[in-house]
């Protein structure tokens, strides 16, 4: 995305634009219109052209989410420690964050500050759009999933699955498909079920998701925000009733019922429920006006801290289950956070944290959280899944290693950033690969009187390829 951009420094991000700057514009005529606020009329002056500022702080933000959520998936090869492995196995709370985050940045890169609607240039051509955000992401996926795939194959040999079943998983791991089958979600790559539900998610976005939710007022946005959170929990209290509230650590305790909890928290239709309010809770910064504007911003920081300490009910006696951490507590508040976040750096001295997740270690760490996403997992395989470990290293690798697997994930992540997602062929082939795929699925997002129009708006304006 070019307004959540990595290349730009903190120093920069802060000093582009004070809060609420426009751009320069002309007002050559004024004509009546109703405020969006009262509802009355009023004498109104063609809209400004508000120039987005960039918020670096975001891809902070990332790098403080993907890194406990690797460590959280492979902790209990690097420690005994109990209170350890309680606080740091907590990454399907963590997840939350990233859903909010992908949200968040589509609805800033896609509509309109200071007004109620999106940016039709962005949405004029639905199916390039979602094709865009897929090749985004899809190119990588495919080569990790490639290079993996012998590996991938001989665990099913070794655990004794059919050839259908290993031709059944090779099938929903390049269809992006496997947030949909419970039973086989955790397959092969098991955090890229994160695709799966964000490229669902993305089919949605420019036709039904953006433009409704930019059309919101704030008193809307609000209440959008109160409805997805009662739907997002009435979610986690179905699981919970069907299991049980408390846990003592998914290290401890297993769920009698798998499957239900991979519904649970694989399942794209909640995935969409928490991108949806990420982007809700964007356009309630966007929407503000010059009174709002003047407020005293909430010091980021406590927002921070109280979303990550909701982590340590797991070593009370409040230790609720993940699902209902993440849906009462810790989404409710990383949304807080941002919003704060987001305010706070458009000010002129921003906060210690937010000029913290907006400095440059942090951003270049942050810009590095997808391919350390897509890649800890099968570099964990390696060392630490026994059928593949034992045959390549004569071991599962020992709890001192541990550090060293995490540094080379973050070095893998830092190569396939610079050799591959930043390589200009593979960006370029893949813009075409996304206009290729827009033409021949014309119509898919949109319906056929809508699809004339959208030629028309090609003609006016050609999309730029990219991802946010």
């Amino acid at each position: 995305s070019s307004h959540f951009g990595r290349k730009s420094t903190s120093r920069q991000l802060f000093l582009q634009l004070p809060r609420g700057a426009m751009s320069s514009h002309s007002t050559d005529g004024q004509k009546p219109s109703v405020n969006e606020r009262t509802g009355k009329d009023t004498l109104a002056i063609p809209a400004a052209k508000v120039s987005k500022p960039r918020i670096d702080c975001i891809d902070g933000c990332r790098a403080a989410l993907v890194l406990p959520i690797v460590i959280g998936h492979f902790i209990k090869f690097g420690t005994n420690n109990v209170l350890l492995l309680k606080l740091l196995t907590q990454e399907n709370v963590l997840v939350g964050g990233f859903f909010i985050i992908s949200g968040y940045v589509s609805g800033y890169t896609s509509t309109l500050i200071g007004e109620r609607r999106a940016d039709e240039k962005k949405l004029a051509q639905p199916e390039l759009f979602f094709w865009q955000r897929v090749m985004g992401y899809y190119p990588l996926h495919v080569l990790v999933s490639t290079c993996f795939s012998p590996m991938f194959i001989m665990i099913d040999r070794w655990v004794k699955n059919p050839w259908s079943t290993t031709r059944l998983h090779a099938f929903l791991n390049y269809t992006l498909l496997q947030a949909w089958f419970p039973s086989e979600a955790e397959m092969w790559n098991p955090p890229t079920w994160f695709l799966s539900a964000l490229t669902f998610a993305n089919g949605l976005m420019p036709t039904i998701v953006l433009p409704r939710v930019a059309s919101l007022s704030k008193a809307g946005l609000g209440k959008l925000l109160t409805a997805l959170t009662a739907i997002s929990l009435l979610q986690k209290l179905s699981y919970s009733q069907a299991w049980q509230f408390y846990c003592r650590g998914g290290f401890v305790t297993k769920p009698t019922s798998p499957l239900l909890w991979n519904v649970t928290r694989f399942h794209p239709f909640g995935a969409l429920v928490e991108i949806t309010m990420g982007v809700a809770a964007v356009r309630d910064v966007m929407l503000d006006d010059a009174e709002e504007k003047k407020k005293p911003v909430t010091n980021p920081l406590w927002l921070f801290l109280a979303s990550y300490a909701s982590l340590a009910l797991r070593i009370t006696k409040f230790n609720l289950n993940d699902a209902m951490i993440r849906s009462t507590l810790f989404v409710p508040l990383y949304i807080r956070f941002l919003r704060a976040m987001h305010r706070d750096c458009l000010t002129e001295k921003p906060s210690l944290i937010t000029r913290f997740f907006g400095s440059g270690p942090l951003v270049r760490l942050g810009s590095l959280a997808f391919p350390i996403f897509v890649i800890h997992g099968p570099l964990g395989q390696l060392f630490y899944k026994k059928q593949v470990a034992t045959r390549l290293w004569g071991r599962v690798m020992p709890k001192p290693f541990f550090p060293i697997y995490l540094m080379l994930v973050v070095l893998a992540g830092y190569l396939l950033d610079k050799g591959f997602l930043k390589n200009k062929a593979v960006q370029r082939l893949s813009a075409h690969l996304a206009q290729f795929l827009a033409t021949r699925t014309e119509g898919m997002l949109q319906d056929e009187r809508a699809v004339g129009v959208s030629k028309e708006n090609t003609k006016k304006a050609a999309p730029v390829a990219g991802g946010a």
